[in-house]
């Protein structure tokens, strides 16, 4: 298997590892299906109180594996893979204890996303984050965006969307899309320290704590997911999305009609 996601049970805390390093922790669909089990998996553990998720090698994650951007190895539908993708990481906003995010390197698209909707992130000195899937010629739709809007504004929102370009570290800590960032080589055991100041505190006060920031956030969330749902399933089907792939496979100048 060219990466997995692994994850550690230890004590009180949990740590679920992005492990597939020479593609800067790129998802494919296996690692989706290990993604949503882990975090399933600590549903499932009444004695995890806090939960790590962290990237082996220089990044967090690279976001989809562009090898499989517009590719379909299961024998689901793309509206049932976007379906499968929404309910695993909406068991990430069902869970009943908070998930810190350690980024460094590279945190883009879909992974991006999915550590928006976690309750806390941090990140590394160089740290980058992106959306870039309009450059690939289909739309953010895995609820991130929904968030970044709530921390950030529609400004800024529009700009990573529409131009996909790269948001440092520290332009990310003052939007408020990172809480802290630290050096490279302190992020895990900031995110350590956290976890386990988190875990010592009283479950049902942290439980509650956090079940009202999230009803603060959440309904927007899920509408949105609704929304890209509809809208990307649109988008795949279209002509224009067509057009701009079989531009791209012959090395020419994309025709689109608007709409």
């Amino acid at each position: 298997m060219s990466g997995a996601v692994h994850l550690e049970l230890d004590g009180h805390v949990a740590v679920i590892t992005n492990d597939n390093p020479d593609k800067h922790n790129a998802f494919d669909d296996a690692m989706d299906v290990q993604l949503f089990e882990a975090f399933a998996e600590i549903a499932r553990r009444p004695e995890v109180r806090a939960v790590i998720w962290r990237g082996e090698g220089r990044s967090f994650s690279s976001g989809r594996d562009v090898a499989a951007i517009g590719t379909n190895r299961t024998e689901l539908t793309h509206h049932q893979l976007m379906q499968r993708g929404h309910r695993g990481i909406q068991t990430v906003l069902a869970l009943d204890v908070p998930v810190i995010v350690a980024c460094k390197g590279w945190t883009m698209g879909g992974s991006f996303q999915r550590a928006l909707l976690c309750d806390i992130r941090i990140a590394a000195e160089g740290a980058r984050f992106r959306l870039p899937e309009v450059t690939h010629g289909v739309i953010p739709d895995t609820g991130g965006v929904a968030r970044l809007y709530q921390m950030a504004g529609h400004g800024l929102v529009s700009d990573l969307v529409l131009t996909g370009r790269v948001l440092e570290a520290g332009e990310a800590l003052a939007h408020g899309i990172v809480s802290r960032v630290v050096p490279p080589d302190e992020l895990d055991a900031v995110a350590r320290e956290m976890a386990e100041g988190i875990a010592a505190a009283p479950p049902l006060t942290v439980k509650l704590a956090r079940r009202v920031i999230a009803n603060l956030a959440n309904p927007e969330v899920l509408a949105a997911m609704e929304q890209e749902l509809l809208a990307q399933t649109v988008l795949t089907t279209s002509r224009d999305y067509a057009e701009f792939r079989a531009a791209a496979r012959e090395g020419r100048e994309p025709d689109y009609v608007r709409g």
